[in-house]
């Protein structure tokens, strides 16, 4: 993730990283003068230089192409001429208008501009005007609009930044994110007309449509490589080549704002209007300004309720205890419940109930926890039983009494050294992914070969199809025939003593062999 420390590289005034109560006081200043690289003496004349429709772009990454660099200015208007200086990392853009290269100068104040993940400068320059002798082809595009014959990639670049539609895929979504939230945030740029979201490859994806592809341009070049909550939910955006979504529905995957009338389709319920309610009013809620600071609980909070049709109420609404029923009985312990769960968050209590043995409750350490495993793991077979997972009405799982005995039904894992996500900011928010057959595994000892893993495996009870070393050999991937033998094998062989003390790790990979 880019932390603030390199958004400052590139920040005039302000920065657009949406996570920015990283930083102590999340106001503009503390970044303002973060640029400690040389260039603050060059920054005091970029204020003085007067506006021009020639602006002056910086710290371009090495590989950066003209067709992004033109691509910066699209959305304020039409763009003449270009001249690349490629040994300096530098570039001149000139705009059709003073005003448009206004607009995006002030724009890009508020809005750090990034090119290839790289932050870069943008001032008036002291030309007016840039004179390129097309003979000599000195890198210029001349009227890449205007009737000329701009080259074919630039030609492309303007094909795909002229569609409305979006295609947003979201990585490390350790959060729950809704239809709703996308919204919320996308709706600053302009009219949010249609989205719809589904699953596909494993991760979270999303079309959304605006009413004006710039817009569409403008969304794209705020959002892109953004995290919608604290280092995770990070924004992946590129255009589509579709120009129009056709929604048959509005439900929580599907919305047309045109069209309110639409059916909800396959007992879906449409949306909230608590739930609704609470988005709009929630001021801390998703990029409430840009830069936006944004309170991760309650926006998380409010991306919970709006999967889980929580009420909004004073409190979230939803406790951190689930209830788990059509367990096999025969076959669960808490402990197979710790470990399985444990993979969305950390398990603090576990109690099998005692009159009705394929039920239980999981305490996890908070609601979003509780929210993540509820979202992944309901529906999930688990000793060949589709298990059910609802949020409990309990805000705690009760110990037995002291002296009590419970048949060993009800664990306290608190102070569990197997906890995942106990050191804040771990890689492992990183690494969450749905129930797959895939299983990532780590920490394998040096002396163990994959015939000694695909053996343990198949030995959990299932059959190994597929088996690849990471270069280091300390990971490796393994793909099951199925995702119940993967839950099966990740239950039981998560914390394997593999020998000498070193205990395998174990989660759900969305990668493929």
């Amino acid at each position: 993730m880019d932390g603030i420390g390199d958004v400052a590289v590139g920040v005039k005034r302000g920065s657009d990283e949406l996570s920015m109560y990283n930083s102590p006081n999340s106001g503009m200043s503390s970044i303002s003068d973060g640029a400690s690289n040389g260039s603050d003496s060059k920054k005091l004349k970029v204020e003085e230089a007067p506006p021009s429709r020639v602006l002056h772009i910086r710290k371009l990454p090495n590989e950066a192409s003209e067709t992004e660099v033109i691509a910066l200015g699209l959305p304020f208007g039409k763009v003449t001429n270009i001249l690349t200086l490629k040994g300096k990392n530098q570039a001149f853009l000139e705009m059709g208008t003073e005003e448009a290269a206004i607009t995006m100068v002030n724009y890009y104040t508020t809005v750090t501009p990034h090119i290839r993940n790289v932050p870069v400068f943008i001032q008036y320059s002291n030309h007016k005007e840039l004179k390129t002798d097309a003979g000599n082809q000195v890198g210029a595009v001349s009227a890449v609009q205007s009737g000329g014959s701009p080259s074919s990639d630039v030609q492309e670049a303007l094909a795909a930044t002229s569609s409305p539609v979006l295609r947003i895929i979201i990585d490390n979504m350790f959060y729950p994110v809704t239809l709703d939230v996308l919204q919320q945030i996308f709706s600053k740029f302009g009219t949010v007309m249609k989205i719809i979201t589904f699953t596909k490859n494993n991760q979270f994806q999303a079309l959304l449509q605006f009413s004006d592809p710039v817009n569409a341009q403008q969304a794209k070049l705020a959002l892109d490589g953004q995290n919608i909550y604290n280092s995770c939910c990070t924004l992946r955006i590129d255009f589509s080549k579709l120009v129009n979504l056709n929604v048959k529905y509005n439900n929580d995957k599907s919305r047309d704002y045109t069209r309110p009338e639409l059916p909800a389709g396959d007992g879906q319920p449409s949306i909230d209007p608590t739930v609704a309610a609470a988005f709009s009013k929630d001021s801390n809620s998703l990029l409430g300004k840009i830069p936006g600071a944004l309170n991760p609980l309650s926006a998380a909070a409010a991306a919970a309720a709006a999967a889980g049709r929580v009420a909004l109420a004073g409190q979230t609404g939803s406790s951190g205890v689930l209830l788990v029923s059509n367990l096999n009985e025969e076959m669960v312990t808490p402990q197979s419940l710790f470990t399985l769960f444990g993979v969305y968050g950390d398990v603090q209590r576990v109690k099998i109930l005692y009159n009705k043995k394929d039920s239980a409750l999981i305490q996890m350490s908070d609601a979003n926890q509780a929210q993540l495993a509820m979202s992944h793991l309901n529906g999930q077979k688990m000793y060949g039983k589709i298990i059910r997972v609802t949020l409990s009405k309990h805000q705690t799982v009760a110990l037995p009494r002291d002296g009590l005995d419970d048949q060993g039904l009800t664990k306290d894992y608190a102070n569990s050294p197997l906890h995942r996500f106990k050191k804040p900011g771990s890689k492992n928010f990183q690494n969450i992914f749905p129930p797959s057959a895939t299983l990532h595994l780590s920490n394998i000892p040096q002396d163990v070969t994959e015939d000694d893993l695909r053996l343990l495996f198949s030995n959990a009870g299932g059959t190994v199809k597929a088996f690849k070393f990471f270069q280091d050999r300390k990971m490796a991937l393994i793909q099951m025939s199925t995702v119940e033998e993967a839950i099966q094998a990740l239950i039981d062989l998560h914390n394997y003593n593999m020998g000498g003390n070193q205990h395998l790790r174990v989660s759900f990979s969305k990668s493929t062999i």
